[in-house]
């Protein structure tokens, strides 16, 4: 039961930070190996188009810059997008107040991360605008400061709410007001976020996607975007498995020794069926499936229960997160998986036979009658 229940509350936490990363991440991200940003022809973008399973891809330009709202400021990161990106990304079901815009009559708009909101004081009117600093991209050295600085401003048009890392980051912008304020030249991109429709093979198109660009150009999917993070994830979960497994291995000395004891209580009766012609292999196999029944039993009994707290955890929310409304969810995600039961399954079943096999194995010579007939 503690198997099943923790190794279904890894997987609501994984599958809930899965889809918090798939609102705003990419399925295919393409960016260069070496260098910050790059351009595309417009014949490879054609290519790139017409390969089987891709359903639109969209130029993005990321870059840091500092942002001032009033009498606040703070360090964020701006991704300039093109209009796709609101198709690729999902970030419409992500926002929380205002609405998905860039513009508005020629007016450049951008949408950001609660917690960047909160350091900078946007509140629900979204009245004055967003004063952009970056530094010049030049070789010159520039004495005068204020033309060492690019500074544009735009308003912000709404807020989203995705994940800690991005909400406290991100400032999504137009993408020619991104290329205006770092000054970079109008075909020059950090990234191509690639979009794929429901029948794609992400395996199949990333080849294809790497056959078109080349060795030079790094071609990832949602999950090697966050290396690193789904690679913790995953050792956290077997690890407390293995924590869980361990245990299990000393709980199972309880059907040891109740095996033990139970052969040396009915060490007279396993003589007298051996007195009437019963073979030795046949009286073990007495005791082994007696072992075997007993792991059975709590085996069968421990998936029930667990199967039965999970589901009450996803329909009543009887674990819920403190201080609500501060969290994403209110209550605790847990998702079953089948194979969680199929590797449960297989280690108890592993353990308990050989709680029933050991004392068997000990005992053979010391408590068996000698002389009777054998396997």
């Amino acid at each position: 039961m503690a198997l099943i229940i923790v190794l279904s509350a890894f997987n609501g936490l994984d599958h809930l930070i899965r889809s918090l990363f798939n609102s705003f991440d990419p399925e295919i991200k393409i960016t260069v190996v070496e260098g910050k940003t790059f351009t595309v022809d417009s014949t490879r973008l054609e290519s790139l188009s017409k390969i089987p399973g891709i359903a639109m891809w969209c130029s993005v330009l990321e870059e840091n810059a500092l942002l001032k709202y009033g009498d606040r400021q703070a360090v964020a990161t701006l991704k300039g997008v093109g209009s796709e990106f609101e198709r690729i990304s999902g970030i419409d079901t992500m926002l929380i107040d205002g609405e998905f815009k860039l513009e508005q009559e020629g007016v450049p708009m951008g949408v950001m991360g609660q917690e960047l909101a909160g350091q900078l004081g946007i509140g629900l009117n979204f009245i004055n605008p967003v004063h952009v600093y970056v530094p010049r991209r030049t070789d010159k050295i520039i004495l005068d400061p204020i033309r060492a600085i690019n500074h544009r401003y735009l308003f912000p048009s709404g807020v989203f709410a995705v994940q800690q890392e991005y909400d406290s980051k991100y400032f999504i912008v137009p993408l020619d007001f991104a290329r205006d304020v770092f000054g970079y030249r109008k075909s020059e991109i950090s990234a191509l976020e690639v979009s794929l429709n429901g029948t794609a093979r992400i395996a199949q198109v990333k080849a294809d996607i790497v056959r078109l660009f080349g060795a030079d150009y790094k071609v990832a999917d949602r999950l090697e975007q966050h290396t690193e993070f789904y690679r913790v994830m995953a050792a956290e979960k077997w690890a407390i498995f293995l924590i869980l497994g361990f245990i299990l291995i000393i709980a199972s000395f309880n059907t040891i020794s109740s095996l033990t004891l139970l052969m040396l209580e009915k060490r007279a009766d396993m003589q007298m069926i051996q007195g009437m012609g019963a073979r030795r292999a046949a009286v073990r196999r007495i005791f082994l499936w007696e072992g075997l029944l007993v792991t059975g039993i709590g085996m069968v009994s421990g998936l029930i229960l667990g199967v039965v707290v999970c589901l009450l955890q996803q329909w009543l929310g009887i674990l819920r997160f403190p201080s609500s409304g501060s969290f994403v969810v209110d209550i605790y995600p847990v998702r079953l998986l089948f194979t969680d039961f199929l590797v449960v399954t297989g280690m108890v079943g592993l353990v308990g036979l050989m709680a029933a096999w050991v004392p068997l194995r000990v005992m053979k010579k010391r408590y068996f009658a000698p002389g009777s007939a054998d396997e």
